[in-house]
């Protein structure tokens, strides 16, 4: 692999430890870093993501991180756009392109390629969505049978998301998604002129899982519901917008509404009462102290509830300690569950795609490009291998 066309890539699934490598590669002067991650896109989302801190990202820039409003949409052909430039830029500055993050939807479309599909224009996404609004999903599925049967075929009449991504690009090009989608892939992995080389991480799955809950006890114990709201209360929010569909800000923007605690307009648009940081003292002490994985029993739930009590009752200037129910702790164990739960699975789909990606690497060096596939089960194996 020659030294000025080289793209390194750490292709690992979340709560590996991916992050803590890239730096020690960067220490070393000759890599720049590419975040290859769909949440620390975003600006002030930083718990939920597990985003470098302020500092970290001073000591150790990346590529591709706090690059736009949790409002805004980013595209993966965007980011293969990004990647190509960045590539290019760093590799003229003698440097060495370092791929980190666990977004395999983002490495899918390096490696295999992306349809010719364009993305969708804002005025054309805000055009969509209030014919949703105002038609229905049914109609909008009806017409996309009309100008798109094998698209309508292929969906069910209740994914949304995809209906009015097909409806998008139909407005938006006069043709059907269908079309775009025949067209042939173009991989950025496929350069003639570069050589990438992917590091696989497959480790344990006992011990990831473990990783993974420790990770989200940290995030709760952070303050990531607090962070949900200032989110809400910074910026105009919906449900839809893919920041808000991220692991972890999903579960607790779920379990928030189901507290009451947050709600949403006639719009969609996600609103917060002005005393909620108040009222959610009370629910991130839950968080905190709520076992991750199971479920209390009568008994267990009575000593907690008891527990929370004396705790706040023993705070200064805490005369009225708030009063939380059952149901409060229900929901709260509710939320910690499922985003649990979302980010287990998560990691099993990043398992999918990592070991497809590793069983066709013996035929990846096609259009006289060079990939290689090194495969380890744990970053510290890498570090053994290269350093």
């Amino acid at each position: 692999m020659k030294q000025d066309n080289a793209v390194l890539c750490l292709l690992a699934p979340t709560a590996s430890g991916k992050t803590d490598f890239a730096h020690q590669l960067y220490q070393t002067g000759r890599f720049e870093l590419i975040s290859v991650d769909s949440a620390l896109i975003y600006q002030d989302m930083n718990i939920g993501s597990a985003k470098p801190t302020a500092d970290e990202l001073m000591r150790y820039p990346h590529h591709l991180v706090d690059i736009m409003p949790p409002t805004d949409s980013y595209g993966v052909a965007s980011f293969v756009a990004d990647v190509q430039r960045l590539i290019e830029q760093i590799h003229q500055r003698g440097k060495l392109p370092f791929l980190v993050g666990g977004t395999m939807m983002y490495y899918m479309a390096l490696f295999d390629g992306i349809s010719a599909v364009p993305d969708s224009e804002p005025e054309v996404r805000t055009k969509v969505a209030q014919w949703l609004k105002t038609e229905g999903l049914a109609n909008l599925y009806t017409y996309l049978q009309t100008i798109d049967p094998i698209t309508a075929h292929r969906l069910n009449a209740t994914d949304s998301q995809r209906i009015t991504r097909a409806i998008e690009v139909y407005e938006q090009t006069n043709k059907p998604i269908s079309h775009w989608q025949q067209l042939p892939k173009m991989a950025l992995a496929n350069q003639p002129n570069q050589a990438w080389l992917g590091l696989a991480v497959i480790p344990e799955r006992a011990w990831l899982y473990e990783r993974i809950q420790r990770r989200l006890e940290q995030m709760w114990q952070q303050g990531l519901i607090f962070e949900v709201v200032r989110l809400i209360q910074k910026y105009p929010l919906h449900n839809n917008l893919p920041s808000m569909r991220c692991v972890g800000y999903r579960q607790a923007i779920d379990g928030l509404m189901q507290l009451g605690l947050i709600w949403t307009d006639t719009q969609g648009k996600l609103l917060v009462a002005s005393d909620t940081m108040t009222q959610l003292m009370p629910i991130q002490w839950l968080l905190t102290h709520l076992p991750t994985d199971q479920h209390l029993n009568e008994h267990d739930l009575s000593e907690l509830l008891k527990h929370h009590r004396a705790h706040f009752k023993g705070l200064p200037n805490m005369s009225n300690p708030p009063c939380i129910t059952a149901d409060d702790v229900l929901a709260c164990q509710d939320i910690k569950n499922k985003a649990l739960y979302a980010t287990r699975q998560l990691a099993k789909r990043q398992y999918t795609w990592l070991n497809k990606l590793i069983m066709s690497s013996d035929a990846m060096s096609v259009h006289d490009g060079i990939k290689t596939i090194m495969t380890f089960t744990s970053i510290e194996q890498i570090q053994q291998k290269l350093c």
